[in-house]
């Protein structure tokens, strides 16, 4: 090449970012640091005559953990601290509180902490003793003090403070401490709330293409009743992410980054390993990602549900869950004259194997998992086992994948729904790891159900215009959309 020395290599010639566009950019990736706060605060001289206790700690100084918890060591524990919330629901007895997520590494820690509240034009912090730490886990499932354990910990606001809302808090073991941890408190609380909100805790799906699946799937949910889809995010193929991008876009769903606190590891691939052979690890991770997006939308939605992307709860007789629910509430009340903090759906297993003994439907595209998956397990899982639910924002303290695990009242009670009214349709390669055994007889005993059959034409329509526009039909096999 004898004309090198002209050619010009193509780089981006943007030029540096300012550090109000650079601070901007950390808040959107950093959603539970109290940024704006800070640089608003930081640089007055108000908080300096506050030096000697309990100062207004730098975010350049807090203690940063896997890029989205904060750390707090103590004499007694060390707690991964994820997010902070505003709770002034009316069933709660205390009045207005802060509920922290996060996890320690050790069931029941003895010692004493205290939450730093901050306010704004206040030159110190509130100084609020800690008042509950709720353990999200039941013991009678195993007791691993070796592993970090899930909590809510809660700060009750004094009285001469309810009319004031705290920009941020930090929890601390000496009230004077200067902290190491700072969360942005989220308070939204729109006029009125919407109906259905479904949560989906972390997608560990680094290797396997799932894109077409999740698209069909995400139409069926919309077309049930969720207004919005709110995934937690692991590592995703490329497809997948391109689909979440593509409904983010359209405010369809929102997709928060998620990792694993402390020492546990986060590397593509190793982690999935790991959780997949550490179970009992997983189980207790994931109770933070459920309740952050149980508590982030408990002021816009009535109900929220927490699905996998291989399940979803189809109506018998209604329509959709407006329908379902309006039914089930009025048969709830009947039987016990007071709400629920849940409504409880029994599992039946749409399994591959079974599915594939038989024809496929002519009339329906084969990309359509669930529309020709027809064939499932005639009997149901028992009552309260592998269920899911629409929890009542309103009651629900702490709640599980499958069910409300407290409330913050102590009458809390979950309706279970008679698979008359509506089935957990659960459609799978085969059963739970741990229920392999009971996987035969129940192939064994098959029936057809074509329930989900009614949204068969708007399912058709909206999956395949989506994957249309995503390029899906126009790329090479086992190139990735977008390449």
């Amino acid at each position: 090449m004898k004309n090198f020395l002209k050619l010009k290599p193509l780089v981006q010639r943007s030029g540096e970012r300012s550090e109000a566009e650079q601070f901007a950019d950390l808040a959107k990736i950093l959603t539970n640091l109290p940024i704006e706060y800070w640089l608003e605060h930081n640089r007055k001289s108000m908080f300096y005559e506050n030096a000697t206790c309990a100062p207004l700690p730098s975010i350049f100084e807090l203690e940063y953990n896997n890029m989205y918890w904060q750390t707090l060591f103590t004499s007694n524990g060390t707690f991964q601290l994820l997010s902070a919330f505003y709770d002034i629901r009316n069933a709660s007895k205390i009045g207005p509180a802060v509920r922290i997520l996060g996890v320690i590494d050790r069931v029941d820690p003895t010692v004493k902490t205290y939450c730093q509240f901050w306010f704004e034009d206040t030159n110190s912090p509130l100084l609020v003793s800690t008042m509950e730490l709720k353990y999200m886990w039941l013991k009678e499932w195993g007791v691993y003090n070796h592993l970090y354990q899930p909590y809510v910990m809660t700060c009750q606001i004094p009285r001469e403070y309810h009319s004031r809302i705290p920009s941020s808090v930090s929890m601390v073991e000496q009230p004077c401490d200067t902290a190491t941890n700072n969360l942005k408190i989220h308070f939204n609380k729109p006029a009125k709330k919407t109906d259905f909100a479904v949560c989906v805790k972390g997608l560990d799906l680094l290797h396997e293409d799932l894109s077409v699946r999740l698209v069909e799937w995400i139409e069926l949910v919309r077309i049930l009743g969720a207004n919005k889809i709110f995934f937690y995010e692991f590592y995703v193929h490329p497809n997948i992410s391109k689909v979440l991008r593509y409904y983010e876009e359209l405010g369809m769903v929102s997709v928060t980054p998620l990792t694993l606190p402390g020492g546990q590891p986060n590397i593509p691939g190793f982690q999935h390993i790991y959780l997949y052979e550490r179970e009992t690890y997983k189980r207790l991770n994931e109770l933070i990602p459920i309740n952050d997006c149980f508590y982030k939308n408990m002021y816009s939605y009535e109900y929220i549900a927490v699905f996998d992307i291989d399940e979803v709860i189809i109506p018998v007789k209604t329509k959709d869950w407006r329908e379902l629910l309006d039914v089930v509430i009025a048969k709830s009340l009947q039987l016990n004259n007071k709400s629920s903090a849940g409504y409880e759906v029994r599992n039946v297993f749409f399994m591959d194997d079974v599915n594939h003994a038989h024809d496929w439907s002519a009339s329906i595209p084969k990309y359509m998992h669930m529309l020709q998956h027809v064939n499932r397990s005639r009997d149901f899982d028992p009552e309260g086992y592998s269920v899911k639910s629409f929890h009542n924002t309103e009651m629900a303290f702490t709640i599980h994948n499958h069910y409300v695990l407290s409330c913050l009242s102590e009458d809390c009670t979950s309706y279970p729904i008679d698979p008359n009214d509506a089935q957990l349709q659960h459609y799978r390669l085969d059963c739970f790891r741990k229920r392999r055994s009971t996987c035969t007889p129940l192939r064994s005993k098959v029936t057809r159900d074509t329930l989900i059959w009614r949204y068969k034409d708007e399912l058709i329509a909206r999956t395949t215009d989506t994957l249309r526009r995503l390029g899906f039909f126009s790329k090479p096999p086992g190139v990735p959309v977008g390449t």
